[in-house]
């Protein structure tokens, strides 16, 4: 009887870490549900986009408690965390930072010193992005891209992990800049926060107004994330997986001759390439918080709703007809074969 291959001392000890993140995935649950009660898609979905090294927009009308459930997740991940406010008047340097004026005590010479604003912390909670303008969107979304911030001529790299969570209230657009479709296109989930259920509203009327308020443990630490997410990109990965992703995302584009008629029919413009990549990478980071070391259809599939939901746009015929972006993607997902036995080459590569 043949012997069994001996795997790499490597791939073993991915093996290790992964089974450790699957842990740890249930124990920030545990922990974030002391003080949260439900969203446990949204957790879990911000969870992933921690690990992929993205960031999120998170959709939903005020008192949500979308504010302590960024902040719970950062004290379970022992990571820094700042809020911006959001407003009218906010100017660049009050997320960035600003030079100031000092005196050398030991030269005697005067010099600029930077000081750094709230954006240099691990997890930053952009509070209704939409409310300011443009130039400072930009101060925050240039930062978010390129991980630094440029004073003066040098560079300030922000911590790492860095983490943004922009939020944006779908009911109030008055007085608002929303922001560019390219600009959205650089959050890698758009993640909806839905009214508690029944059941779930009374949990939350009962633990607010009584009993004693709960400490979150540290599940993390900062070593460990950052080990984490560069295992997210070596977990391996079957070429049926990138084809269904490139399907999926080609799919939604009205010009490409894969698409679907109502593709044709209700968008007018669809997802770019950093869609199919997105797919990829969540996948990879919902596989190994669920302890697998190998990414599945399902997890592509999961990641679907929250990277197309804002990389395509509905046209008036969409719109006439009461259809959401969600509706679409539901369609697309049942319309597009996800029988890994179609594709060819189901060969694993890293």
């Amino acid at each position: 009887m043949a012997a069994e291959p001996q795997r790499p001392a490597g791939q073993m000890d991915d093996e290790k870490a992964v089974q450790r993140l699957g842990e740890a995935r249930d124990q920030i649950l545990g922990e974030v549900r002391k003080v949260i009660v439900g969203m446990d898609q949204v957790i879990d979905e911000m969870m992933i986009a921690v690990f992929s090294r993205g960031h999120c927009l998170l959709v939903g009308v005020p008192g949500l408690a979308k504010t302590l459930l960024v902040s719970s997740l950062a004290q379970t991940l022992s990571l820094s965390f700042k809020r911006i406010q959001f407003t009218p008047d906010l100017m660049p340097s009050d997320i960035t930072g600003t030079e100031v004026l000092q005196d050398d005590p030991a030269t005697g010479e005067r010099r600029f010193k930077f000081l750094k604003g709230p954006v240099f912390a691990n997890i930053i909670l952009a509070d209704e992005i939409n409310r300011t303008p443009p130039k400072t969107q930009a101060a925050l979304l240039e930062s978010m891209q390129e991980r630094k911030v440029s004073i003066g001529g040098e560079d300030f790299p922000v911590p790492d992990p860095f983490f943004v969570l922009a939020t944006q209230n779908p009911i109030e657009q008055e007085g608002t800049y929303p922001l560019p479709e390219a600009q959205l296109d650089r959050f890698f989930f758009n993640i909806l926060v839905n009214y508690p259920s029944w059941d779930e509203e009374i949990e939350i009327m009962k633990r607010v107004t009584g009993g004693p308020e709960q400490k979150l443990e540290h599940v993390l630490g900062r070593d460990e994330i950052l080990a984490l997410q560069a295992l997210v990109r070596r977990i391996p990965v079957a070429d049926h997986i990138f084809t269904y992703a490139a399907k999926l995302a080609r799919a939604t584009r009205p010009n490409e001759p894969e698409a679907p008629d109502f593709i044709r029919n209700w968008l007018a413009w669809g997802a770019s390439p950093r869609a199919s990549l997105f797919m990829i990478s969540a996948g990879k980071a919902r596989s190994i918080l669920r302890g697998r070391y190998h990414v599945a259809i399902e997890d592509v599939q999961a990641a679907a709703r929250p990277i197309l939901r804002h990389r395509i746009i509905p046209n008036f015929a969409a719109q006439s007809e009461g259809l959401t972006t969600d509706d679409i993607i539901d369609k697309l997902l049942e319309t597009v074969p996800a029988d890994e036995r179609l594709y060819d080459g189901a060969k694993a590569t890293a």
